[in-house]
């Protein structure tokens, strides 16, 4: 039975001789595992080895899965401090292989899904951490005008649009009523802070296993999985990977929920915080907790978009259902918060 990613491999690279310089068929493509939202393949051809990643085909939700905003970004970033992929093509015309694609390099390199890094001694993994501080930093320190950025996105009231957002897109793919991500609807405009003005640009889904590492140095040499990027709030960045780090470490996405970091030369969450704050130069971050609860709820938004498109069976990963099972937790993990955080009395 033909899968649901499928496409014609000869149409493919008689496309691709046109238009990527140097590109030689015939080729054969083979599905990355991993990644829930638009599917990635790798492509071996006559002239070497490439990257494919496309929007899934199918019925999908209004402004999800912009590849073509991924290879923008990626284009602009190539020449900054952020490793990047090299991107060689992007595809608007569906009828290539059925849906928007772009070709980047094949870089070589480790993707890490366990953030305990079991393999790893306490100096790599300490590196590591570092690694993924730095080329925060770095993201969050780019000129969005001179890298050509400055209309990536709305300035102002991050939080307030991106509440609104992804609100009306869990509400669109809703499968059953969560009681905890309704009460989380209700808070979370109640609680925004006020706009400071900042804004830098935010990958959307800055983790572990969206970088990849050179396997000798543990140098990161690629950000990957931009799709979720915009013009943002920076802190937004920073409280969703330490709110993913607070996973349990056996869930289907895993944390470091359960692992003495200590013991394992991980940075708390405190000291990594800590780390970027300095590098940033930022005294101190205030209303910590209202950041991680909108970022478990933004990510449990996802997650049901996630299960939602697993029903109609074009999710990308064969994990979507796992994925989706977070939501409920997720969602229990922030309304707990909110009763224990100090900005639960301006509930």
């Amino acid at each position: 039975m033909p899968s649901y990613f499928d496409f014609d491999h000869d149409k493919l690279a008689e496309y691709l001789e046109a238009q990527v310089a140097g590109f030689k068929g015939p080729l054969s493509a083979e599905k990355f595992a991993g990644g829930q939202s638009n599917p990635t393949f790798k492509i071996t051809a006559a002239s070497g080895t490439y990257v494919l990643r496309r929007k899934p085909p199918g019925d999908l939700l209004k402004s999800a899965h912009a590849v073509d905003r991924e290879y923008r970004v990626l284009s602009a970033l190539a020449n900054s401090a952020v490793p990047v992929v090299e991107v060689y093509h992007l595809c608007e015309d569906d009828s290539v292989i059925g849906s928007m694609f772009y070709i980047m390099e094949f870089k070589q390199g480790t993707v890490f899904w366990d953030p305990a890094l079991p393999d790893m001694t306490n100096a790599q993994r300490g590196t590591i951490f570092d690694q993924m501080n730095q080329v925060m930093v770095a993201l969050h320190s780019v000129d969005i005008d001179d890298v050509g950025l400055s209309d990536f996105g709305r300035p102002g009231n991050y939080f307030a649009r991106q509440i609104s957002r992804w609100t009306k897109q869990y509400q669109a793919s809703e499968i059953e009523t969560i009681d905890d991500m309704d009460k989380l609807i209700q808070w979370l405009p109640q609680n925004t802070p006020a706009d400071d003005g900042k804004l830098v640009l935010a990958h959307g889904d800055f983790r572990l296993d969206n970088i990849m590492f050179d396997a000798v140095e543990s140098q990161a040499i690629a950000v990957l999985d931009w799709e979720l990027s915009t013009l943002g709030h920076p802190y937004a960045d920073l409280a969703y990977q330490c709110m993913q780090l607070r996973l349990d470490n056996r869930s289907v996405l895993a944390g470091l929920g359960g692992i003495d970091r200590q013991a394992l030369g991980i940075p708390s969450e405190e000291e990594y915080v800590a780390l970027y704050c300095q590098r940033m130069g930022i005294e101190a971050i205030e209303n910590w907790d209202f950041y991680v609860i909108f970022s478990m709820f933004r990510f449990a938004a996802i997650l049901e978009g996630v299960g939602q498109r697993a029903l109609g069976g074009n999710a990308s990963s064969d994990k979507a259902s796992q994925m989706r099972a977070l939501v409920k937790p997720l969602a229990a993990m922030a309304v707990a918060m909110i009763s224990t955080s100090p900005m639960a009395n301006a509930e």
